[in-house]
């Protein structure tokens, strides 16, 4: 008999903003600070061969031989071939490691645990490049593969940036009771008060007006405002950070393992390439 091996190669194609540094918050947080007292993320189908016509006694050894030679000058090359199929080729990566993209040593845990390839977005309300990626991600989000899961961990540097990170973990809090029914459009609407008209939102008042808008009472607000969940958020939110070493946002980090932002991919259109990159190489482990 001879032995046919069939491999077949495969390729999977896939698809300069600064950032608000650890730093410029302590600068700019000394003014949000002083303003916060005026209260106001193909086998081919295969035919099954036709018997063979009988074969003369006298034949047999002949053919015997034949095969054993077949077998023995086919059996390997086809097998080296196959595995040579199987060389990197497989995955082309386009983003460099040092480059547009930092690898964590040693990998960190995520929050929502190995079920999923988690992608985290280190954020602060108040952060204009936060703002501008925004749209970016919404896009990406709305396509993300099945296998990903996307989580937002505010930054919590000094009193005015840990302000916005308790407001944002108690409408996360509002929003696991049912009370904000639309976390997205509570997202966007923060943005918008801060960088479109301007409302600091570094008081309970300010905020409590938004909440609002939401459909949150201030008896909603404040339990969960001073819950113990939202404090445990916040102090989780604090060693992720410190843990994936996160100097400036936004900054994102890819199944805590891998950490970029826009200035290292070349910008926000690149950054949103450069994790999918990422998605796709923990995807293939």
């Amino acid at each position: 008999m001879i032995k046919e091996l069939k491999a077949s190669s495969f390729l999977v194609l896939l698809l300069a903003l600064a950032a608000c540094g650890k730093s410029d918050e302590a600068t700019s947080t000394a003014t949000t600070d002083a303003a916060a007292t005026d209260g106001i993320v193909e086998v081919g189908d295969e035919t099954a061969p036709e018997a063979p016509a009988p074969v003369a006694e006298d034949e047999v050894q002949s053919v015997v031989e034949e095969s054993a030679a077949e077998e023995s000058a086919t059996d390997e090359q086809p097998l080296v071939l196959a595995l040579n199929d199987t060389k990197p080729q497989q995955q082309k990566f386009v983003y460099e490691e040092g480059k547009h993209y930092t690898r964590l040593v040693p990998t960190q845990t995520t929050i929502g645990g190995p079920d999923k390839i988690e992608v985290a977005e280190f954020f602060w309300y108040g952060c204009p490049h936060c703002y501008d990626l925004e749209p970016y991600l919404q896009r990406w989000k709305a396509d993300m593969p099945a296998n990903v899961r996307f989580v937002q961990v505010p930054v919590t540097w000094n009193n005015a940036v840990a302000t916005h990170a308790k407001m944002f973990y108690t409408a996360e809090a509002l929003g696991s009771l049912g009370v904000i029914e639309d976390m997205t459009a509570f997202h966007q609407a923060v943005f918008a008060e801060l960088h479109q008209r301007g409302n600091r939102l570094l008081s309970e008042r300010a905020m409590k007006q938004l909440f609002a808008r939401f459909g949150a009472s201030e008896d909603d607000f404040d339990g969960a405002w001073n819950s113990f969940d939202v404090d445990r958020r916040l102090r989780l939110a604090e060693d992720l950070s410190q843990r994936y070493s996160i100097q400036s946002v936004p900054t994102i980090v890819v199944n805590g393992k891998f950490r970029t932002g826009a200035p290292e991919a070349g910008g926000n259109a690149k950054l949103v390439e450069v994790i999918d990159e990422l998605v796709a190489r923990e995807s293939i482990r």
